[in-house]
């Protein structure tokens, strides 16, 4: 696994850039070795383009409020070089990065991928995991216990931290998806015999238990009108010493 990941969100002026919707918003937050390192990359956008209300409502951010704030194309060198060489964390990668794609391919410059190492898809890792569940960032938030009281509107920079979070939480415990095969196995195998030898304890039952027991049995034989499996299998094992 890259040591260094960067968790990015954007949030857009609508649904499909082919149409021509830009990106408003662009967050980021680099994890090293699986801990935030306290670097982070942030920018609210100018996108040049009206804001569908239903985005509008989703993030907050009107076109008044980003009409003197930099173009893409002003902050993308900043952009590619935060993220050079990292692994992407993005929930719904295909969507953000379609996005991506298009403002990069107006500045000149090669697709997001080129970028990065590779691209890790968490709402793909999270259907993986919870199959047939609702995998929202929201939901997994609730899932995992992160809270995200603080997110009445979507923004890019904190949804990246909720989402660093749940990453987090998901992945526990799976700090490599390399498996060590030529690692010693002697000491497991030494704590695994120990383990099956160690002498067991056995608690008899007393003249009490036996009594109700036998009369347990003594019911439900009345009701099946015959011996119980119990019963069978005390006439042929012999009792224990």
């Amino acid at each position: 696994m890259n040591a260094r990941q960067i968790v990015l969100d954007t949030e857009t002026t609508g649904l499909d850039p082919r149409t021509g919707d830009r990106i408003v918003e662009i967050g980021c937050i680099e994890l090293i070795n699986r801990r935030a390192s306290g670097r982070t990359l942030h920018y609210y956008i100018n996108p040049e383009h009206d804001i569908e209300p239903a985005a509008l409502a989703i993030h907050g951010l009107t076109r008044e409020f980003l009409s003197d704030k930099p173009k893409f194309s002003e902050i993308a060198a900043d952009l590619c070089g935060f993220v050079e060489d990292s692994e992407l964390l993005i929930h719904n990668a295909p969507f953000d990065l379609a996005f991506l794609d298009a403002e990069l391919v107006r500045t000149a410059r090669p697709v997001f991928a080129h970028h990065c190492a590779n691209v890790i898809d968490t709402l793909q890792l999270a259907k993986e995991l919870h199959p047939g569940k609702r995998n929202s960032l929201d939901a997994l938030c609730e899932r995992y216990g992160v809270s995200n009281a603080r997110r009445t509107l979507h923004g890019a920079l904190l949804d990246a931290e909720l989402l660093a979070e749940v990453y987090l939480a998901m992945t526990r415990g799976q700090e490599s998806f390399v498996i060590e095969i030529d690692q010693p196995r002697q000491i497991h195998a030494a704590s695994f015999s120990a383990t099956v030898q160690r002498p067991l304890l056995v608690q008899r039952a007393d003249a009490t238990e036996i009594a109700l027991h036998n009369a347990v049995l003594d019911a439900i034989e009345k009701e099946a009108r015959g011996a119980t499996a119990w019963r069978l299998s005390e006439m042929i094992l012999p009792n224990p010493p």
